[in-house]
């Protein structure tokens, strides 16, 4: 196969997904239902009193981040690629979402709170009709407090789970990769968290926290490979990009399709939120997602269709990125046989571009990002072709940045 050729040549490529179908087609053969995903909005309803009274950051405990307009970054990616980019340009700031920073806060706290909720009901000490602010009480905490949740993370998702975990009072547990980067290790430990550390890469930390977990009947394992908590926490976020757009004004139709390029790593989160978006917009949303050229693990996974059957070590990648939220090796298969059939397509970007795109949004409209979160711009030049003569609604997913330290900001902005 020439993509996997190139895949090999780390070149950078745009795939086109074959097997792509229309939603309306497929929507009920897929194995996640539009009601688990409404199920899901209502429970971070009802958990949003609590949120908003452990973590007054979050003001309304409702965990949401705004859409931005964003025309002079625009206007840069015009002049630096020499071509004429259709449509308008928005970014998605999932950098900016509270107690976390970044997109994982969706599925990592989702799921850590439906845990809880589970327990508490289970328990006899709480009820659905409840005001859940309770939950912030010292007899939920210790009742948190005899149990475990452990996670395999390269990052931004032991993060979340980590900080929402250790404010329920569960003992947690992260089992962090060799390129996790070392601030967030330290954020982990200064929440009370204990962080295991591997020399291997994101399946082994994932691989051993599974194994610990298994072996203890008090500790839920969330699995970032598998888990359709996460997945659908994800999917609430895709889903209220619907109402946002309609509040600005931003019209999407068959002239003016929503596209949208997302950062992937193993593939839950761009996953979710992609079925979330087909659940809003049907066909008038196409995603793609993006993947640094030494860990394009899904696209891989997608384009043989072997899924996790095969990682980039097998074809001589070395799976070394300084976008660590993507350094993948495998996908996951859960996610990859959902975007067998709902992902537009997917394509790489080499390191040095996701450094330049940093500097170049922090230039043109002031956003710092961290690296992985910029990602998706590449996606508007290697796509330009396909919406000549449209104008499209183009979306770039922002997945992290703003607990990023001081002294790393400046490091990646060249400061």
């Amino acid at each position: 196969m020439d993509i996997i050729n190139d895949l090999k040549s780390m070149r950078e490529v745009y795939w086109t997904n074959p097997g792509y179908r229309k939603f309306d087609d497929i929507k009920d053969e897929l194995p996640i239902t539009e009601l688990e995903v409404m199920d899901a909005e209502k429970r971070l309803h009802r958990f949003a009193p609590y949120l908003a009274k452990v973590f007054p950051e979050s003001r309304d405990g409702i965990i949401e981040s705004p859409i931005s307009h964003i025309p002079e970054m625009m206007s840069w990616i015009e002049r630096d690629s020499g071509s004429a980019i259709p449509g308008e340009l928005y970014l998605k700031r999932d950098d900016l979402l509270s107690i976390a920073g970044s997109i994982k806060a969706r599925g990592g706290i989702y799921e850590v709170l439906k845990h809880a909720e589970t327990l508490a009901v289970e328990n006899g000490m709480l009820e659905y009709d409840h005001d859940y602010r309770k939950l912030a009480e010292k007899e939920f905490v210790d009742l948190f407090s005899k149990y475990k949740i452990q996670v395999g993370s390269t990052g931004n998702l032991g993060l979340s789970i980590g900080i929402m975990s250790a404010k329920l009072g569960f003992k947690v547990t992260v089992h962090m990769s060799s390129d996790a980067k070392q601030w967030k290790k330290d954020l982990l430990r200064s929440r009370g968290v204990k962080v295991v550390e591997y020399p291997d890469d994101y399946s082994k930390a994932v691989e051993e926290g599974r194994r610990d977990s298994d072996n203890d009947p008090m500790s839920h394992f969330i699995d970032d490979e598998n888990s359709r908590d996460l997945f659908l926490g994800y999917a609430v976020g895709g889903m209220r990009v619907r109402s946002q757009l309609e509040e600005m004004g931003v019209i999407v139709d068959e002239g003016h399709p929503l596209v949208v390029y997302l950062p992937c790593g193993v593939g839950g989160g761009p996953g979710g939120v992609a079925y979330g978006l087909k659940l809003s917009y049907g066909d008038l949303v196409e995603c793609h997602f993006a993947e640094p050229t030494h860990s394009p693990c899904m696209l891989l996974g997608l384009a043989t269709g072997k899924h996790d059957g095969i990682s980039v070590e097998d074809i001589g990648l070395d799976n070394r990125t300084e976008a660590d939220g993507l350094a993948v090796g495998r996908p996951s298969s859960f996610v990859g046989k959902l975007m067998d059939k709902l992902l537009t397509g997917a394509f790489t970007i080499q390191d040095d571009k996701l450094f330049k795109y940093l500097r170049a949004l922090y230039g043109q409209e002031g956003i710092f990002v961290e690296p992985s979160a910029t990602a998706g711009f590449n996606g508007l030049f290697l796509t330009k072709d396909r919406y000549l003569g449209r104008e499209p609604v183009q979306l770039v997913w922002s997945t992290g940045g703003s607990l990023v330290p001081t002294k790393e900001r400046s490091k990646f902005l060249g400061e």
